[in-house]
């Protein structure tokens, strides 16, 4: 891993879980495998706060364990999965995605396992019921057969699966104390189980409950004891779900293609019929203009019972991305800079005076903006010699860029810009961090008055003790913390776009 990427992992954990936990992964990431006591020796943490950051880690999916290098009779070794990390940086857009295609309900599920990492289907849908209720008016409730209705409706579309069952390279007697325990190996994925999205059958009727504010730390208290005991008899002990970011990823492609195709014919898709029951005629014109567009997302394949359409995915990723490096290029230089950029990307080889001629730009202006892209690694110089010696006036210098390594030049730093937008962000807080409790106390107070009834007088009374200055500065710093996250999701989407089309580039296994 870079160490931009390492930066941007350990921000993550610390926002999320916390230093200890943080201080486990980076070292965990840096290390790349460690056993047990190695990790709390070399963190200088005690065992037990190793062992439970270690547990957070693996409950959410981002670590994982196996026989060491001394086979399945030596210690457990751990290493950190980044890229599951990283996919924090998106639990926003997946929750939004939840609520558009299934509704508020969808939205919360989603939420729920992404908070805990993995939930049984009987807790969520109580959870979720509970909290629905909790926000509906009063003497209404939701039933948990519509909870369950959504809940299906994501494993059937494959945004939920089944956590995989734990492997065992070996049995153990239950009643041997003094046996060794087996050699256990870490899950296999989950798509390699039979039952992986298959619906367990729940003992569970009712409707949600509504949470009053003064019982809230005793309804934790009270469902934390009987938790083990209510799973047993709903029907799925055992039986944990997980959030399937690959399919979530899929979405996020697809509505990708589809956008930039929509852009690139918009005209046609105005005019596309709300039903698909279309003449064969203005189907075959809206295939032919997809097949003839040049950026060749739809190709057709044969003559036979008239061709084949494809969608080529990887063409389809790499014009999205050479898009997002042209923008870069010119939010970042100008408009010619970006002239140039995207004839280099096209010509592929060109001398400086031909990149002047065709780009029609000054010859001053062309070496001064070639050289500030070649200086930004943006583009590259190829020295074509006529003769071995090398030698200058009988070489060949060829402007070129090569869109794979630029790609991944960009994708660091929108990792770096990422971290930089995070760090701000916890320093903003921290800065107004007495403020925050403040308002965050008041706002408790109102909830609470607010549902016993309480008079208009002395709900204003409560609110006028953030005095003005305090209540202007609160929402500039709402108004900050928006933008940075705003930001943050918009840099997201570049490197979602990024990331897809690199490993697009890459050979399968």
């Amino acid at each position: 891993m870079t160490a931009q990427e390492v930066r941007l992992c350990g921000l993550l954990l610390q926002e999320h879980f916390g230093d200890v936990v943080e201080k486990v992964g980076t070292h965990l990431i840096c290390s790349g495998v460690l056993t047990l006591r190695a990790l709390a020796h070399e963190t200088k943490l005690p065992l037990d706060l190793v062992k439970k950051s270690l547990c957070v880690l693996m409950q959410h999916g981002m670590c994982a364990f196996g026989a060491g290098r001394r086979g399945p009779a030596g210690p457990v070794e751990y290493h950190i999965i980044c890229e599951h990390i990283l996919h924090m940086l998106r639990y926003p857009r997946y929750i939004y995605t939840a609520k558009s295609l299934y509704g508020d309900t969808g939205e919360l599920i989603v939420e729920e396992i992404l908070q805990s990492g993995q939930m049984t289907m009987s807790s969520t849908v109580k959870t979720v019921a509970d909290r629905l209720t909790h926000n509906m008016p009063e003497g209404q409730s939701m039933d948990y057969s519509e909870v369950v209705s959504a809940f299906s409706r994501l494993v059937e579309t494959h945004f939920l699966q089944r956590c995989p069952p734990m492997a065992s390279a070996g049995s153990s007697s239950s009643g041997a104390v003094n046996t060794p325990l087996p050699a256990v190996t870490q899950p296999t994925k989950p798509e390699d189980h039979p039952e992986c999205y298959r619906l367990p059958y729940i003992n569970l009727t009712g409707q949600g409950k509504r949470r009053r504010s003064s019982e809230d730390g005793e309804a934790e208290q009270r469902a934390a004891k009987k938790a083990k005991t209510d799973n047993s008899e709903r029907g799925d002990e055992g039986i944990y779900w997980q959030v399937n970011f690959q399919r979530f990823h899929l979405h996020f492609r697809d509505q990708a293609i589809i956008s930039a195709v929509s852009c690139k014919l918009d005209q046609i898709f105005r005019a596309f019929p709300s039903s698909y029951n279309i003449a064969r005629p203005i189907l075959d014109q809206y295939l032919t203009l997809l097949v003839d567009d040049p950026m060749e997302f739809v190709g057709r394949t044969g003559d036979s019972g008239g061709g084949m359409y494809v969608v080529n995915l990887h063409r389809a990723l790499a014009n999205l991305a050479r898009a997002t490096l042209e923008s870069v290029v010119q939010e970042r230089f100008g408009s010619r800079s970006a002239r140039i950029f995207r004839l280099l990307l096209r010509k592929r080889h060109l001398e400086q005076k031909q990149v002047e001629d065709f780009a029609m730009v000054p010859a001053k202006e062309a070496k001064y903006m070639l050289y500030t892209l070649l200086s930004e690694n943006l583009v590259q110089l190829q020295e074509i010699p006529k003769t071995p010696d090398y030698a200058p006036s009988r070489t060949f210098y060829l402007y070129t860029v090569n869109q794979l390594p630029t790609a991944r030049l960009l994708l660091q730093h929108c990792y770096k810009t990422v971290g930089n937008l995070i760090e701000r962000r916890l320093y903003e807080t921290k800065e107004n961090k007495r403020l925050l409790e403040k308002s965050q106390r008041i706002e408790a107070i109102l909830a609470s008055l607010q549902a016993t009834g309480a008079e208009a007088a002395q709900l204003t009374e409560v609110e006028e003790m953030i005095t003005a200055p305090e209540r202007q500065q609160l929402e500039t710093l709402r108004h900050h913390i928006n933008k940075l996250d705003s930001s943050e999701n918009q840099v997201d989407e570049t490197i979602f776009l990024l990331e897809s089309y690199i490993n697009s580039t890459q050979a399968p296994p």
